[in-house]
C-alpha cells in the first residue's frame, strides 16, 4: 500500500503559513534541497489542499530546469477542493467529493508513495481518518510572531500517536524530525 508523507515547514512558535515570507528559509541549502528532492523522487502524485495548491502552483508551474522543479511538474498532482473552478498547473486532478473515500483508493493503488504539503484542514483529516502515514516536520530556529490561530500547526484534534524514526541536523539549525504513524488504531482515542 502507498503511504502519503507529510512535509512541513514548522517555526519554534507553530507558525506554518506563508513560509516564503520568513525572515530566512533556511533549509533551502544544498542539504535541504537535497532532502526535499530525494522526497520527491520517491513518490509518484503529490497532495494538496486548496491554499496549498494556490500557493505551490504560480511558482512551480513557470519554472524548469532542476531536478525538484522537473519532478514536481511532471508528476500527479490531487488538489482537494470544493471551490476551486479551475487547475492550470499540468497533471492536476481536483477532489471534491468525499476526499477521504478518494484518498483513500489512491492510497491502495499500485504506485509509490505520495507526498503530501502544507498541514492544514486536509492533513487533520487525514490524521483523524488513520491515512497519515508519515510527517516530516522541518522545524526553523526561529520565532515568526504576530500568527494567527489559521497559521499555526498547533489546533483541536483528536489524538494520533506517531513514533520518531529519524531526525537529520542541517547546518543551518534547522531540524527534520521524521514521525511515522504509531498505529492506526491510536488514531482518534
Amino acid at each position: 500500500m502507498r503511504k502519503i508523507i507529510n512535509s512541513t515547514y514548522i517555526t519554534l512558535d507553530g507558525v506554518i503559513q506563508n513560509p516564503q515570507d520568513w525572515p530566512a528559509l533556511s533549509s533551502l541549502t544544498d542539504d535541504g534541497q537535497t532532502i526535499q528532492t530525494e522526497l520527491i523522487q520517491g513518490c509518484d502524485a503529490v497532495l494538496m489542499g486548496r491554499h496549498t495548491y494556490e500557493a505551490f502552483a504560480p511558482v512551480w508551474m513557470g519554472r524548469s530546469g532542476d531536478p525538484y522543479t522537473d519532478r514536481i511538474n511532471a508528476m500527479t498532482k490531487y488538489v482537494v477542493s470544493t471551490t476551486l473552478e479551475d487547475t492550470p498547473w499540468e497533471n492536476t486532478t481536483a477532489i471534491d467529493g468525499d476526499a477521504i473515500d478518494t484518498i483513500r483508493q489512491l492510497k491502495l493503488q499500485p504506485g509509490a508513495d505520495i507526498v503530501q504539503y502544507g498541514f492544514g484542514r486536509l492533513a487533520y483529516e487525514l490524521m483523524e481518518h488513520g491515512l497519515l502515514d508519515e510527517l516530516r516536520l522541518w522545524v526553523h530556529p526561529f520565532f515568526v510572531g504576530g500568527a494567527d490561530a489559521s497559521s499555526v500547526m498547533f489546533r483541536p484534534t483528536n489524538v494520533a500517536k506517531f513514533d520518531l524514526v529519524a531526525n537529520t541536523a542541517l547546518d543551518t539549525g534547522t531540524v527534520i524530525l521524521s514521525y511515522r504513524a504509531a498505529d492506526s488504531k491510536s488514531y482518534g482515542k
